[in-house]
């Protein structure tokens, strides 16, 4: 090929990222602005189907190998989920919120974390797509909803890679005998919390990038060595750390009582975040309806199980005020005499949050991917390399992004602002549970639409009542004899009074519509446990969203949806 059908071949054009009707001139795009109502009207009410997400794999050029099964996502789910969270966090909300009792906020994050599994599953199985969470909300609530989750998603992506790169950071600082912080560099004239530069960060999320470009088997391969090193680490992490245990450590219990222990609860969610991840995979599964079961419900029950006694450890080795917010395992041991003991977990710890960071990088590329598939993000990020397999541009793209954040914005910020957008998801996949099975189109009644209408109303409604309960009264209970009772009985009314409209063919959530009602009102409360800042910067990014969707998204999607066929209403 000549020089100049290289350059070619290279450059970018408008086409690539906006081959729509209503971009070609400026004419059509003031059209396209006029007809904004009636175009929202017409997206906001569709909902995709199964048939179609499964067809606009195609728009990526070529295919994702199916290289993956169900030992490959267990230790995928291990990778991406043990990191930054348990290493970092436990320390930070034991000494600032919960004390010992964080053990249990890690039970309250975990059950809802089991209970998402259980509904990210069924999705999994039945939309086997890269999508995830984006194309399950697709189908079941709408392009809007989509739309708005979609953009939490990725926030959601680049905010955690960014939070355990930063990590990262702080326990490699600790294994060269230094200070967590002493690798940063100060910069004194930018505002609080966003003033410690972290060059390392950057350098170790660039560096996976190039990892994860070659091929997922290979981001598998090294995956696997780098838990297996982890799980080692964690087991003598546990069984040296409870032999200097004291457990007069463990007294006061909960010095911050009951709201301290929702509240470490909110932010500790973040430990759990990464395995929506190995939803993304399944268009790279061998059998997804037989490994993506057994990966993600595996990987969580071990992971919760694992996290438990770890925090129990380390407010048994070490009074809970005199924890490091920054390495707290490694500066546990270095406080009972072991200081040679130190180097070993800081070590265990940075082979856990690269595997985090791996996996999440694979991840984060492959919502981006379908994303774009659908046009409401340009579709040159759809693009998949025909040699790898792998979505290239959508992982260096995502990769910059992280990286950015990972350089200016603490820890403490990042995982206020990650535990809001990953429950936010979480509950709006489970209500989309619900949804799936007891609405279908064209079969569902208008009275049974409207009785699930009502009833789902009322569970959203009774579950921000009580959130919002909690946390404007510090001692009041009769509030919760009204917003508690409110939601049994609509979980009850919708059990009994709506009948089921689908049932799943492969994998389905038990007892619905209990479990998904539950993570529903769980996700919710943990939100009204969260800091009023985090809100005002989630706030303004799904403003910035909106903005983005009412003046290219909307229209991008719109005529896409009318030059193929395949969307249902």
């Amino acid at each position: 090929m000549t020089g100049d059908g290289g350059r070619r071949r290279c450059m970018c054009t408008k086409q690539d990222f906006f081959p729509e009707r209503s971009f070609q001139s400026w004419g059509n795009y003031v059209d396209a602005l006029k007809q904004m109502p009636a175009r929202l009207v017409d997206r906001a009410l569709t909902r995709s189907t199964l048939e179609t997400e499964v067809e606009i794999k195609a728009r990526s050029g070529n295919e994702m190998k199916r290289t993956l099964n169900w030992w490959d996502l267990i230790w995928f789910g291990l990778g991406a989920v043990i990191g930054a969270g348990i290493f970092v966090l436990t320390g930070q909300e034991a000494r600032r919120s919960a004390g010992p009792a964080v053990i249990l906020s890690y039970v309250v994050s975990g059950v809802s974390a089991l209970l998402s599994v259980f509904c990210y599953t069924e999705f999994a199985v039945e939309i086997p797509v890269a999508g995830g969470s984006f194309a399950y909300l697709r189908v079941e609530l709408g392009e809007f909803v989509a739309f708005i989750a979609a953009g939490n998603i990725l926030l959601e992506h680049i905010i955690g890679g960014a939070a355990v790169a930063r990590a990262w950071t702080s326990y490699f600082a600790t294994l060269c005998n230094h200070e967590p912080n002493q690798f940063r560099i100060y910069a004194h004239r930018l505002a609080d919390g966003y003033n410690e530069l972290d060059p390392i960060a950057v350098a170790v999320v660039l560096i996976i990038c190039i990892i994860v470009l070659k091929s997922t088997k290979a981001s598998s391969r090294l995956n696997y060595i780098a838990s297996i090193v982890h799980i080692f680490v964690i087991l003598f992490i546990i069984i040296a750390g409870l032999i200097k245990s004291n457990k007069k450590n463990y007294t006061p219990f909960a010095p911050y009582g009951p709201r301290g222990i929702f509240a470490a609860a909110a932010v500790l969610f973040f430990a759990y975040n990464g395995f929506d991840s190995i939803c993304t995979m399944a268009e790279e599964t061998k059998d997804p309806a037989r490994d993506i079961p057994i990966g993600l419900v595996g990987s969580m029950v071990i992971t919760a199980a694992i996290y438990c006694t770890m925090a129990l450890t380390l407010c048994l080795m070490q009074p809970y005020g005199e924890i490091n917010v920054n390495a707290p395992f490694s500066r546990a041991f270095q406080a009972v005499g072991w200081n040679w003991a130190q180097y070993l977990v800081a070590a265990g710890a940075l082979k856990g949050m690269t595997s985090v960071i791996l996996v999440g990088t694979v991840g984060k590329a492959r919502y981006l991917t379908h994303i774009a598939r659908t046009h409401m993000l340009p579709p040159w990020f759809a693009k998949v390399d025909p040699q790898t397999g792998t979505p290239v541009i959508a992982t260096v793209t995502m990769t910059i992004a992280t990286a950015i954040i990972a350089f200016f914005t603490t820890l403490r910020i990042l995982s206020n602002l990650l535990s809001i957008s990953t429950l936010f998801i979480f509950m709006l996949v489970a209500l989309a549970v619900i949804v799936r099975r007891y609405y279908v189109a064209g079969e569902t009644s208008p009275a049974n639409r409207i009785k699930l209408i009502v009833f789902i109303t009322l569970i959203l409604a009774s579950a921000i009542a009580t959130a919002a309960y909690w946390g404007m009264s510090k001692n009041g209970w009769i509030g919760y004899c009204i917003t508690v009772p409110i939601w049994l009985l609509a979980t009850l009314g919708l059990w009994v009074y709506v009948p089921v409209a689908r049932r799943p063919k492969l994998w389905g959530v038990p007892l619905v519509p209990w479990l998904p009602s539950l993570s529903v009102a769980i996700n919710i409360f943990l939100l009204g446990s969260m800091d009023g800042a985090s809100f005002v910067r989630f706030g303004i990014w799904t403003a910035l969203l909106l903005v983005y969707y009412f003046l290219f998204g909307l229209h991008a999607s719109y005529d896409t949806a009318n030059e193929n066929e395949g969307e249902g209403t």
